[in-house]
């Protein structure tokens, strides 16, 4: 009885589908169900035996009676126990899976769509909707087939004691459909007003978690609370809403019913005075309709659970059909030379703003270590961000030793490059998993050793308790900055990809931290491309080569000597770190 038009019609086929792998366990489930269903009608036919042995005077019929009862409840007790096992255990794999469609495809969509999204509505999505569509896969099915065919049942016991009667009560169920089509379209927008909310407020959740060193130091907790109460107030209305509506489906299509009840009641005492029916089947007829309220109430109440399902597997296949990272490119390389070219290259992060970078040039040759420097806002990131692919620019061509960048397979240009970001991501695992991650993960214990003693981070690991299987905590929050650093720079060694991109990789370091990483990157420089994107200029005067950025345009070029000599923007810039470091 569940409204499933409109869109819905293509949701829910394509949300059981999901179901197939485990048909075998769900078939059980559904078996169970229907054998259960069956049930319903025996009650009132072994109940209008019973009544028929006393109006006949023949007692001694009832223990057998008795006996089929008790046979009866078992078949009951053990069909719903297998049926609630089986839809259970289909119901947590069918979570699993849908939790690991979602993270599969939130690994794989284009970096800008993340920059588009609050993080908190793409968690909301892998954990409150994927576990709200379990119900409508699983359970209101198998509710449905249950319940239909109880009712099945007890209509055509109903239709084999008196048709008449029977019609009569059937006479309510265009009354009962109308309530039911009309509350679905309400509960359907309020689930996708839930859905929405929820993610708000795992979104505030979010943010004042990890914020909340901010939040302490900036007396921000009042504030913090009161986005979370707004955020949770207005999930709680669409509840409220939702449930409202919920609750309000079956009390009606009851009251419609309890009027042909009566009615039935009034017509069955005037057919037994004229004896056109006998006590065992009123009594047996009145039970049956008695009974046939539960499976009514269900079938009604489970268009709730369908249309909440319906709304929240809408989110659900929303995000797992979400475009991928676009991998055109066919071309596959071992292991390149290094040679990077950036082609009169442009970029914009929004159509309508105005170019991040405007017909930018740059050529960097094999084993060259070249630094961007500017101020903020000039374009250094984005040109990081183009060459392993985390964006694709407006006109002009990027290319890796001659290679369009688009003409070669993701995975395969990826493996050729290492980044080490201004926004260290470290992982909640051991120092060493940290190290080794991804496609370096299992490199021999030496091979670790070696690249964390070249970033300079063996001397902090070996204090550690436990060395290199020492945890540190989510995003590495047991960890200085500059040691956050150094095991980013440590991956980044042991990865040993031809092209090295340093972005910002010593802006939060201390003086002797800094001179450290200084140390490493001199080591790890040595016959890798090197692009340094520099904060602290004190760090990329040795570089082969500065490019100077501004507005999104190279405003020089030239070596730290050069660059001071000619008494530009990048001597004022060097002044004016300088005379701060040196008061």
């Amino acid at each position: 009885m569940a409204d499933v038009s409109g869109h819905s019609k293509a949701i829910y086929p394509r949300l059981l589908h999901h179901v197939v792998p485990y048909r075998r366990t769900f078939a059980l489930g559904i078996a169970a169900m229907i054998v259960l269903g069956l049930t319903e009608p025996a009650i009132p036919a072994i109940l209008e035996r019973v009544v028929g042995s006393f109006e006949r005077q023949t007692p001694d019929t009832v223990p057998l009676y008795a006996a089929l009862f008790l046979g009866l409840f078992f078949i009951r007790g053990l069909s719903s126990f297998l049926s609630a096992f089986a839809l259970e255990s289909v119901a947590a794999r069918l979570v699993q899976d849908l939790r690991q469609h979602m993270f599969d495809r939130l690994m794989r969509i284009p970096a800008p769509a993340y920059d588009n999204v609050a993080s908190g509505s793409l968690i909301s999505k892998v954990t409150f909707d994927a576990q709200q569509v379990t119900d409508a896969a699983t359970h209101a099915v198998t509710a449905m087939v249950r319940d239909s065919v109880a009712a099945i049942g007890l209509l055509g016991w109903m239709l084999w004691l008196d048709w008449k009667l029977t019609f009569i009560a059937l006479a309510t169920a265009p009354a009962v459909i109308a309530v039911v089509v009309y509350f679905s379209r309400r509960l359907r927008r309020m689930s996708h007003g839930l859905q929405r909310t929820m993610g708000d407020v795992t979104h505030v959740l979010q943010e004042g978690i990890e914020g909340h060193k901010v939040v302490k130091v900036f007396s921000g907790q009042a504030y913090e609370t009161r986005r979370f109460a707004d955020a949770a107030n207005r999930a709680r209305r669409f509840q409220v809403k939702f449930a409202s509506a919920a609750a309000a489906t079956a009390p009606i299509a009851q009251m419609i019913t309890a009027f042909a009840l009566a009615i039935i009641l009034l017509l069955s005492a005037w057919r037994f005075e004229s004896g056109a029916i006998t006590i065992s089947d009123f009594v047996s007829f009145f039970t049956a309709m008695a009974l046939l309220f539960s499976p009514l109430k269900r079938l009604t109440s489970v268009n709730a659970t369908v249309q909440k399902g319906i709304a929240a597997a809408a989110s659900v296949f929303a995000l797992i059909d979400s475009p991928v990272e676009a991998d055109t490119g066919s071309v596959r390389i071992p292991r390149a030379r290094g040679r990077l070219e950036l082609d009169a290259i442009t970029f914009r992060y929004h159509p309508e703003g105005r170019p991040v970078l405007d017909s930018v040039s740059i050529t960097i040759e094999p084993g060259e270590t070249v630094a961007l420097v500017g101020p903020s806002g000039s374009g250094k990131t984005t040109i990081a961000g183009l060459i392993p692919r985390f964006h694709d620019p407006e006109a002009g061509h990027v290319r890796l030793d001659g290679i369009d960048l688009r003409d070669l397979a993701l995975e395969s240009l990826r493996a050729n490059v290492a980044l080490v970001s201004q926004d260290i991501v470290l992982f909640d695992d051991t120092v060493a998993a940290n190290i080794a991650y991804g496609a370096t993960a299992g490199a021999p214990r030496e091979a670790i050793t070696a690249a964390a003693r070249t970033a300079h981070a063996l001397e902090f690991i070996d204090a550690m308790p436990h060395g290199l299987d020492t945890l540190i905590g989510e995003r590495g929050v047991k960890l200085s900055g500059g040691q956050r650093q150094r095991l980013a720079i440590a991956r980044a060694v042991l990865k040993d990809a031809p092209v090295l991109i340093l972005d910002e990789a010593t802006s939060s370091l201390d003086s002797e931290s800094e001179r450290h990483i200084q140390e490493a990157v001199e080591t790890v420089r040595a016959g890798r491309t090197t692009l340094v994107i520099a904060h602290r200029l004190s760090t990329i005067e040795g570089a082969d080569r500065i490019i100077v950025m501004d507005r999104g345009r190279i405003a020089d070029t030239g070596t730290h000597a050069e660059l001071l000599a000619r008494n530009g923007l990048y001597a004022g810039l060097y002044r004016f770190q300088f005379l701060r470091r040196c008061p």
